[in-house]
C-alpha cells in the first residue's frame, strides 16, 4: 500500500476530524511511544546487565536526556510525512524539528566531553596531598568548562541562524563596523577575558584545585574553577567567588604552588633570663610526639631583642596548610604551658627602680645610688 492509499483510508475513517488535529495527534502519539520504548529498553537492560555491568547503569543515567530526545526526533521524522498537515502547521513543526536536532547534537557533544573528563579523572581521586592529581584535575575541569561554553554558544548560534530574520540580523550586525558592533564587543569583553584567563590558568597553573591561597586578606582553599570564576572555600566555611581574570591581573599568595607542605612560624617574647637551649630541646621533643608534624623542620632561634624581652621564633613543618595551622596552635599552647610551669623566670617582666621622695633629686642628679634599704624593685608579669 502506497502513501496515497494510506492517506485515503485515513481520510475516510477520520474525515469528520480536522486534519491539523489528526496530524498533531500523530506527532504527540509518536513522542509518547518513543518515550515508552526508551523506558522499556532501560528497564530490560538494567534487569539483564545492571548487576554485572554497573558502568552500564551509569552510562544510561548520564545519557538519558539525549537518548530520549533522539528517539523522539526519530519518531517524529517517521510520522511527520504521514501527518495530514497543511503548510501552516508543517512548516513550524519542521523548523522545530531542525532546532531540536541541532540541540541534540550540542547536548550529545557536552555529554561526551563531560563523560570523557570524568573517566579521565578517575585516575586522580586523591587531590589533597597529590601534586600531580591537583594539576590534572585543574586542567581537565577548566578545559571542560570552556569546551561546554563554546559548544553552547555554537549550538545556540546555529539554531538561531535557521531563522531567516535572525540570520539576516546577525550577518548585518557582525558585518557592520558601526556603534552596534562596538557595543556588542565591549559587552562581551568580560566574558571573553575570563574565558581566555581560564585557558591561561589551565596551561600555566598559578592555582590548582585545593591550593591554599590568600586573596584580599582572606585565607582559604580553591574549591572549584569554573569557566568564568573561581570559588574559594574560606577557613570559616564561607565562599568567595573571584573572576578568573583576577588571578592573571592581580597578585595573590599561593601557599601550595609547588608542594603542599608548609612551615609554620610561632613567635614568643620571653625574659632575658630564659634558658633558650632548654626551650629548644623541649620543643624538639614535643613536636616529635605530635601526629601533625611531618618530620622535616623543627627549629628555635632568637631573632630579636629589645629593652625588655627577647623574641623567639619556632619553626615547625606540616604536610599541608590545615595541619600547619593546627600544629602551630598546638605548639604555641604547649610552649606557653612549659614556660609557665617549668621556667617561670622566663616570663616577660617590667622592671623599675623606685626612689624615695626627699632624696630623689639628689640621688638622681648626683649619680649616687640610693641606699639598698631604701630601694625596692617591682615586677609585673
Amino acid at each position: 500500500m502506497d502513501r496515497q492509499a494510506l492517506m485515503a483510508d485515513i481520510d475516510r475513517m477520520f474525515g469528520w476530524i480536522p486534519s491539523w488535529f489528526i496530524g498533531l495527534s500523530l506527532v504527540a502519539g509518536a513522542i509518547l511511544l518513543a518515550l515508552s520504548v526508551y523506558r522499556l529498553a532501560v528497564w530490560l537492560l538494567n534487569r539483564a546487565f545492571g548487576t554485572r555491568l554497573p558502568l552500564l547503569s551509569v552510562f544510561i543515567e548520564r545519557t538519558s536526556g539525549p537518548a530520549q530526545l533522539a528517539l523522539c526526533l526519530a519518531a517524529v521524522a517517521l510520522v511527520l510525512p504521514l501527518a495530514p498537515l497543511d503548510d501552516a502547521f508543517r512548516t513550524p513543526l519542521t523548523r522545530l524539528f531542525v532546532v531540536a536536532f541541532i540541540a541534540l547534537i550540542g547536548w550529545i557533544s557536552i555529554r561526551v566531553v563531560d563523560m570523557s573528563a570524568a573517566r579521565y579523572l578517575q585516575n586522580f581521586r586523591d587531590v589533597t596531598e597529590n601534586f600531580v592529581a591537583r594539576k590534572h584535575v585543574t586542567q581537565v575541569r577548566v578545559f571542560t568548562r570552556v569546551a561546554d561554553t563554546i559548544i553552547v554558544v555554537i549550538t545556540v548560534s546555529t539554531a538561531l541562524m535557521t531563522f531567516d530574520s535572525v540570520r539576516q540580523y546577525g550577518v548585518s550586525l557582525f558585518a557592520s563596523a558601526g556603534a552596534a558592533g562596538l557595543i556588542v564587543g565591549l559587552a562581551a569583553r568580560p566574558l571573553l577575558s575570563n574565558l581566555i584567563a581560564g585557558v591561561q590558568i589551565a596551561i600555566t597553573q598559578p592555582i590548582r584545585i585545593e591550593d591554599a591561597v590568600i586573596i584580599e586578606n582572606e585565607w582559604g582553599w580553591v574549591e572549584d574553577i569554573a569557566s568564568t570564576y573561581v570559588v574559594i572555600r574560606l577557613w570559616d566555611w564561607r565562599r568567595m567567588v573571584v573572576p578568573l581574570s583576577y588571578f592573571i591581573e592581580k597578585p595573590f599568595q599561593n601557599w601550595t604552588r609547588d608542594t603542599a607542605s608548609l612551615i609554620g612560624v610561632i613567635a614568643l617574647h620571653v625574659d632575658y633570663r630564659a634558658d633558650v637551649p632548654r626551650i629548644r630541646h623541649w620543643l624538639e621533643e614535643a613536636v616529635k610526639e605530635s601526629k601533625l608534624w611531618d618530620g622535616a623542620v623543627v627549629n628555635l632561634q632568637v631573632i630579636d631583642a629589645d629593652s625588655r624581652t627577647i623574641e623567639l621564633r619556632a619553626l615547625v613543618s606540616a604536610r599541608n596548610a590545615p595541619q600547619s595551622w593546627d600544629l602551630r596552635c598546638e605548639m604555641r599552647e604547649k610552649l606557653i604551658a612549659f614556660i609557665r610551669d617549668e621556667m617561670p623566670e622566663a616570663l616577660p617582666r617590667e622592671r623599675a627602680i623606685l626612689i624615695p621622695s626627699g632624696r630623689g633629686d639628689d640621688a638622681e642628679f648626683s649619680g649616687r645610688p640610693a641606699a639598698p634599704e631604701k630601694m625596692r624593685a617591682s615586677a609585673r608579669i
